[in-house]
């Protein structure tokens, strides 16, 4: 079957942007200065402060998102349930964010982190959804 051109599209867009998250990850957790400098004292303390199995779920989230998005590019039916498994992380790593934590995200970055982590939500479930039909479609092998 032809590549249709909105996977080369949604592909290159999405990888992209998941590359975006990538950097974040390293940088914050590598605490780089130059861009840890964009926080306040109290936000570095709470990335800082977050437990091991937040860091991992984190680490998920961002790193399947970046394979899932090159596995699309490469037509690769394993995608769909690299997607998937990078958004269930993400649902661990929100809610520790914004429901488990001592202190929570919002507290901490401001209201506008539910706003930005819902288009995260919408962005990771719509291209979860895109490569299961890619894949049903048998564009995905």
């Amino acid at each position: 079957m032809k590549t249709p051109w909105h996977l080369w599209v949604i592909g290159v867009v999405t990888l992209l942007w998941n590359a975006v998250g990538a950097f974040d990850y390293v940088m914050t957790q590598t605490g780089n200065a130059d861009y840890m400098a964009q926080f306040t004292p109290e936000q570095v303390a709470y990335f800082a402060g977050f437990p091991t199995w937040v860091n991992s779920s984190w680490a998920i989230a961002v790193w399947f998102a970046v394979a899932g998005s090159f596995l699309l590019l490469l037509r690769h039916r394993v995608a769909a349930p690299v997607l998937g498994l990078s958004l269930i992380a993400m649902i661990v790593t929100a809610t520790h964010n914004f429901v488990m934590g001592d202190v929570q995200m919002q507290d901490v970055v401001g209201q506008g982190a539910i706003y930005f982590t819902i288009v995260l939500f919408a962005i990771a479930l719509l291209l979860w959804v895109y490569s299961l039909k890619m894949r049903s479609n048998g564009v995905l092998r």
